[in-house]
């Protein structure tokens, strides 16, 4: 994965890393027979939660690593996942940390011995990625102290056990005498590993005791190292290159909660975000905001802008037909030759006998019975995207128009920078600890869903108009959004978030608590995601949003858009429909 030409440009670098992490959960979903797995600001999740990775050889760097590796690593995961009890891992795992990573190790090279013999391309990258990483740990000169050796050691000797060998000679040479020390330790546990390895329970009990002997030795070793700073040094250089330092008591085996329905994490922040005054807050047509000679000349800048594009809406509006529409009784298709008996022509079988046109079919007509609500946030900082932005979303409307589904176009912003009339209301009152939001919240109808994009064009260029943007509140306006979406009575409904960061709102987050605007948005995400009515997804623009939405999509607008940009709009839409 590394590449000078993905590291000049962070955006090309982080659509490329977002693409990869798709790649390997669908590899891991296709494999595990597991759906519900994906990564979520690139961190793996199942079922709603972090699916930690314990073993140092699946601990990938973005920088180093290639393809062949995240194929080794989602193969290894797709494994555990597939052949794994977390219930009983939990019951035997130790409680010494640098027993824990023994023990996670062991029960990873399990798994992964388990591979079928007639997946021999899962077998090649596992053994890719494992050889990847013990030639990193051998090139950076750990093993020529006596932990890393013995760690080293301890890897390579259980890797070619569970079957994963063989290993070079110059290793072999290396390792030998640590072999020879350590199976005088470990040896009788050692040798039952394999023949218990497809009983997790028998080889859970060999691995827990291996674990715990070799926590004994380093224990003894960092005694003896106990009165050496400079050996002190080495030994925390070791325990980070191996993983002895990952983070195993922050998020157990179940993993740290995320967005989702019954989280209680999230429901606490949704229910105790606090608004200081809501009587400021303002809701307008965003028309209404503009003169209307403006406006007509900033339709006129849209209109020119996408003819210079070529942007094409017939092309998009076939493939949101494919991907929205479903057929709808329209009625019957009279005299066909084939069908259903049509009494009314019953007349014609005795005055023609050649005449068959005496059936009808029922006539189906493909439509799309969905809503789909743009929610475009109007911060400061998306001013420079926004005539991209109103392109995409000004096809995106008469794309879905033409498929027959209902469509808002909804914008957030703020009153004031800084701090508006809340804040000093708060400043009159004292100051009081924790008062929540202190700025006016400001919504913009763009083109609500009973009004046509033929009569919303003007409106819609409102989106050019730069003095409306200040600072973001993203969860209210997904609130909001929500609430609207939800009145509209058909069978699909579909959220579309357009942001370029997190939300903020200055005033507010320096007299709460820094997390307050961050912790509000993904309680309301992650409610929303889990509700079944809604499909929740969102772009970034040149920024990666799946820390708060599940499905999201990286958009780069340093360029022009063309028509490619629709595919990847479209793709994001298929994601979130199919969940």
């Amino acid at each position: 994965m590394a590449d000078s030409t993905h590291t000049q440009d962070p955006a090309a670098a982080a659509r490329r890393q977002q693409r990869l992490e798709e790649l390997c959960a669908a590899l891991i979903r296709a494999q595990s027979a597991q759906t519900a797995v994906r990564y979520r600001g690139h961190r793996l999740e199942w079922q709603g939660k972090a699916c930690p990775l314990r073993a140092p050889h699946l601990q990938l760097d973005a920088q180093q690593d290639d393809w062949g590796s995240c194929r080794g690593v989602a193969d290894a995961i797709a494994l555990r996942l597939r052949h794994h009890d977390t219930g009983l891992h939990q019951s035997l795992l130790p409680e010494s940390p640098v027993a824990r990573l023994v023990f996670e190790l062991l029960e990873q090279l399990r798994v992964e011995s388990l591979v079928p013999a007639h997946h021999p391309g899962s077998r090649r990258n596992l053994h890719y990625r494992f050889s990847v990483w013990s030639n990193r740990f051998l090139a950076s000169g750990q093993t020529e102290s006596h932990l890393g050796l013995l760690l080293f050691t301890l890897s390579m000797m259980s890797w070619v056990q569970l079957g994963g060998g063989p290993i070079d000679e110059g290793t072999e040479m290396l390792i030998e005498s640590t072999r020879m020390f350590l199976l005088r330790e470990i040896g009788q546990p050692f040798g039952r590993m394999r023949r218990h390895r497809d009983d997790q329970a028998a080889f859970g009990e060999q691995a827990r005791a291996i674990a715990l002997s070799v926590n004994g030795l380093i224990d003894d070793l960092q005694q003896q190292l106990a009165d050496d700073d400079q050996s002190q040094e080495v030994l925390e250089e070791i325990s980070q290159r191996f993983g002895l330092l990952l983070d195993i008591d922050g998020d157990g085996e179940e993993g740290v909660s995320v967005a989702g329905a019954g989280s209680p994490r999230n429901s606490d922040a949704e229910a105790g975000y606090r608004i200081f005054t809501s009587q400021y807050d303002k809701e307008w047509r965003a028309d209404k905001k503009v003169r209307p000679e403006l406006l007509t000349t900033l339709r006129h800048q849209l209109d020119k802008r996408i003819r210079e594009q070529g942007l094409n809406v017939n092309g998009l509006t076939k493939k949101l037909r494919r991907l929205l529409a479903r057929p709808e009784n329209d009625g019957w298709r009279f005299g066909e030759e084939e069908g259903l008996l049509d009494g009314r022509r019953l007349a014609t079988l005795v005055t023609s006998h050649a005449d068959r046109r005496v059936f009808k079919q029922p006539r189906n007509e493909w439509r799309a019975n969905a809503a789909v609500t743009i929610l475009v946030d109007n911060s400061g900082s998306m001013r420079n995207h926004m005539e991209h932005i109103a392109m995409l979303t000004d096809l995106l409307v008469r794309g879905l128009e033409r498929t027959g589904a209902r469509t808002e176009v909804l914008g957030f912003t703020t009153g004031h920078w800084n701090g508006g009339k809340p804040l000093k209301d708060w400043q009159r009152r004292g100051r009081p600890a924790n008062p929540g939001r202190l700025n006016e919240r400001c919504h913009l109808i763009y083109k609500n869903a009973d009004t046509s994009w033929r009569r919303a064009r003007a409106s819609l260029a409102a989106m050019l108009k730069g003095d409306m943007f200040r600072e973001g509140l993203d969860g209210e306006a997904l609130l909001w959004a929500e609430q609207r979406l939800l009145a509209e009575q058909v069978n699909e409904r579909i959220l579309l978030v357009i942001s370029d960061g997190c939300p903020m709102d200055t005033a507010t987050r320096q007299s709460n608590e820094q997390d307050i605007l961050d912790s509000h948005l993904m309680a309301v995400a992650g409610r929303i995601d889990a509700d079944p009515r809604i499909r929740l997804c969102a772009l970034g623009v040149g920024l990666d949003l799946s820390r708060y939405y599940r499905h999201s999509q990286l958009l780069d607008l340093e360029q022009d858009p063309d028509n490619r940009i629709f595919d990847e709009i479209l793709a994001l839409l298929s994601r979130s429909i199919r969940g």
